[in-house]
């Protein structure tokens, strides 16, 4: 099986959590590959059994080209390869149809009521069903701290997550 991971990153914390996804799945026998959005020409996508995407959080969904320059312009934001365009929404324009292809969606978001952050992760959702993915897990988000930071754990998190799309995955196609 060839799987791809496909992220959008500001601070560097999606991009951690999608290399984790990928590493996990390579140990597990996934031909897995983690890209950041704005380095992938869409049409890729054609050939990969498993598509995986996630983002960060912002303003209650995924980010918009407005919250993503601000994000780029923070002070506190050490990331050196932030993602400005395109982003998720714009990539996602241009993606082939999924034609039931295996999909999960996941994102990096505060520790706190959903109600309140909001998630890009149900948004990236709704764009693989829409696109023709048939999501194989709900989405999944990835905790990260005030100052920008993940969470301890949530690598080790993003790893078993991976493991359990690799059960998921290879139960459906089976």
């Amino acid at each position: 099986m060839k799987a791809l991971v496909v992220f959008e990153s500001l601070f560097g914390n999606t991009a951690a959590v999608g290399e984790a996804v990928a590493t996990s799945l390579r140990a597990h026998g996934v031909d897995a590959e983690a890209v950041p959005v704005d380095h992938l020409d869409p049409a890729t996508v054609a050939e990969v059994d498993l598509l995986i995407v996630g983002g960060p959080t912002h303003a209650h969904g995924m980010s918009r080209q407005a919250t993503r320059r601000a994000g780029v312009k923070d002070e506190t934001n050490t990331y050196p390869e932030p993602t400005i365009d395109p982003g998720l929404r714009e990539w996602f324009d241009r993606v082939p149809p999924g034609n039931g292809r295996p999909a999960a969606a996941f994102d990096t978001r505060f520790d706190k009521a959903e109600w309140l952050t909001g998630s890009a992760a149900k948004g990236i959702a709704k764009r693989l069903g829409r696109d023709g993915f048939r999501l194989v897990a709900h989405p999944e988000s990835f905790f990260v701290t005030t100052e920008n930071a993940l969470e301890e754990g949530e690598l080790e998190h993003a790893e078993r997550w991976a493991v359990r799309l690799t059960e998921l995955t290879s139960t459906k196609t089976s």
